[in-house]
């Protein structure tokens, strides 16, 4: 028998021999799956396309709806489209699921969506057996105006990248969340509190990273940087657009709580699931401009690189140049919990 698979993605050459053999030939599917595609998106005849998005949370035992609204509006937000309305499925651990606890996850979720101007229209909720956490699952759906459309595909040779906040905030937030009593001596109580908090500030939602980005000039390409971190997300959006991008390591913010929780725990950064950034290109004539507009709007954009026409790689640039930057065979975070 083979070796069963770690916790986390599938490997890279698994999954893409997966979705190569979907079934995807309605002409009406304008991007459907593939490595670093976020959503699909699918022409329904009229100016507005919708888009569509599917993910779960796993990670995660408390603030699971929280999470869930946020992580499902990220992806949707890469294409530069509006969530509008949610599927939602929860799978509730047997023999701990009062009726309260069921209730408390809920209600995060609905009062996210009112914020957000989503409409739950249906899902399904069980008490299943076997599991030792909650698991959701949200299936969203959004709009976005036909010329409006952002995808993966779109980075151009000359391009700069762009990345908001930093790195890598989800990790840091479940860690903390988490394995907290394990980072009893390694962080004060302060700071622990703090990294708890990475979820509000600096935050994992990237929906008003994107709003303001796409507001403040052209944006060729956006892309989700979630399990496998910035190094995968960075691999994802080569191959998804068929380019090379050369980026300086040393340019990616990483939070002092956020390198201090990695280091402890003998993780990447930049390997670590990293919510809470947006991955994204603009012709090098409009990336500054689009850099000031986030900046002003309180949302730190740091410039990592620039899209290169070569076939598609990643390469290191600046002081740490020279060679290739390594693709993460999985995520950082599954070492902890395997071990």
């Amino acid at each position: 028998m083979s070796e069963s698979l770690p916790v986390g993605k599938l490997p890279y050459q698994l999954m893409a021999s997966l979705l190569a053999r979907a079934p995807c030939e309605d002409p009406r599917v304008l991007v459907g799956p593939g490595p670093g595609m976020d959503c699909g998106v699918v022409d329904t005849g009229g100016d507005r396309l919708l888009v569509f998005k599917s993910d779960p949370i796993t990670f995660v035992a408390d603030d699971v709806g929280e999470y869930l609204v946020r992580i499902n509006t990220n992806d949707i937000a890469t294409t530069a489209a509006e969530p509008s309305w949610l599927l939602l499925t929860l799978l509730l651990p047997e023999g701990g699921t009062p009726p309260e606890r069921a209730q408390a996850i809920n209600d995060p979720i609905f009062e996210a969506c009112r914020k957000a101007g989503i409409a739950v229209i249906g899902g399904h909720t069980e008490v299943t057996h076997g599991l030792d956490r909650p698991i959701a699952v949200g299936a969203l759906v959004g709009e976005v105006s036909r010329d409006r459309l952002v995808t993966p595909r779109g980075a151009m040779p000359g391009d700069r990248i762009l990345l908001t906040k930093g790195v890598p905030i989800e990790g840091t937030a479940i860690l903390a969340g988490e394995l907290g009593d394990r980072l009893t001596g390694v962080l004060s109580g302060e700071e622990l509190a703090r990294a708890r908090d990475f979820p509000t500030d600096p935050g994992i939602d990237v929906l008003e990273d994107a709003r303001v980005a796409t507001g403040a000039g052209r944006v060729t390409a956006m892309h989700d940087p979630t399990e496998g971190g910035l190094a995968t997300a960075l691999w994802e959006l080569a191959e998804a657009s068929g380019r090379s991008l050369e980026v300086d390591t040393e340019r990616v913010p990483v939070p002092d709580l956020a390198r201090r929780v990695c280091r402890y725990f003998g993780l990447a950064p930049l390997a670590t699931i990293a919510s809470g950034a947006l991955l994204l290109t603009s012709p090098a004539s409009e990336a500054e401009g689009i850099g000031q507009a986030l900046a002003e709007a309180g949302i730190p954009c740091s410039d990592l690189g620039e899209v290169k026409a070569d076939p598609t790689a990643v390469s290191r640039a600046g002081e740490a140049g020279g060679g290739p930057l390594d693709r993460p065979d999985r995520d950082e975070i599954g070492k902890v919990y395997e071990g």
